[in-house]
């Protein structure tokens, strides 16, 4: 009897009850996930640029990188939730990232800090575009819980995108070669 109920337990899906139907269930924790998986990558990323930084502006831009982490890092858990609470699963390790990641590593060992913050500003806005179709998915489902968060992670990854563009302008009056 013990093992039969073991073997039930471990067989029965994780269920979390929800007024989404199945398919909603799946496409929407399947968005989140996707999103999820690229902005680990985007957090990784911003922190090896963080730690690897040289040059004139070293501290204003270390800083900057390392805020801007800790707000990526904020929503990583934010977002696992919400594929949990909507009745969904979402990612397991590591390797589970890298097979669903669509933002490229950068594994060089050096990257100019103009490159670094150009990639950044880069990544930000095509993670604002991940976030954008994850807000169409939740849209066709009416699950607006969801699509009000996203909206705000919108926001901030726009805001993060225009701090990195910004800093990487020449001053006025200077010439560039």
């Amino acid at each position: 009897m013990k093992d039969i109920l073991l073997r039930t337990r471990k067989a029965a899906a994780l269920h979390t009850p929800t007024n989404l139907g199945a398919q909603a269930t799946t496409d929407i924790a399947a968005a989140l996930t996707g999103v999820l998986a690229d902005t680990f990558a985007l957090y990784m990323k911003t922190k090896n640029f963080h730690w690897h930084l040289s040059g004139p502006h070293f501290r204003d831009y270390h800083l900057m990188l390392d805020e801007q982490g800790n707000q990526i890092f904020a929503t990583t858990d934010a977002l696992a939730e919400r594929a949990r609470k909507v009745g969904g699963t979402t990612l397991r390790s590591i390797g589970h990232i890298a097979r669903i990641q669509r933002l490229l590593d950068n594994d060089a060992d050096y990257v100019t800090p103009q490159d670094m913050l150009a990639e950044l500003a880069d990544d930000n806005r095509r993670l604002t575009g991940f976030l954008g179709a994850a807000h169409t998915v939740c849209g066709t489902y009416n699950d607006v819980a969801t699509a009000s968060l996203i909206e705000v992670w919108i926001d901030e990854a726009e805001t993060r995108s225009w701090f990195l563009y910004e800093s990487t302008r020449p001053a006025l009056g200077a010439t560039t070669r």
